[in-house]
């Protein structure tokens, strides 16, 4: 399974659900991914990057608008309507 469908399966059922009230949508993905096993490390290039197993780095931005998003990046995009996250990949 690729690292892209491995985030979204995790993030189709995450294990604590997102609640603005308690948490940044950042910080809630970063507590979702460390808590499923995945190393986020600090980066300048993104939110966070993802340390894959073969030490190569997933770099991930977090938002909750779809629209005008870098296309260097992994997007993990909090829907408000469906209360769900869906991943969009890279595409450069």
């Amino acid at each position: 399974m690729s690292a892209i469908a491995a985030l979204q399966v995790l993030f189709q059922a995450p294990p604590i659900p997102y609640e603005a009230q308690k948490h940044t949508l950042k910080m809630w993905a970063k507590y979702c991914l460390q808590i499923q096993g995945y190393r986020v490390v600090y980066t300048d290039k993104a939110d966070f990057a993802v340390e894959l197993g073969d030490r190569t780095k997933l770099y991930c931005n977090v938002t909750t608008h779809s629209t005008d998003l870098d296309p260097t990046a992994t997007w993990i995009i909090w829907n408000t309507d469906t209360q769900s996250a869906t991943i969009q990949p890279a595409s450069i």
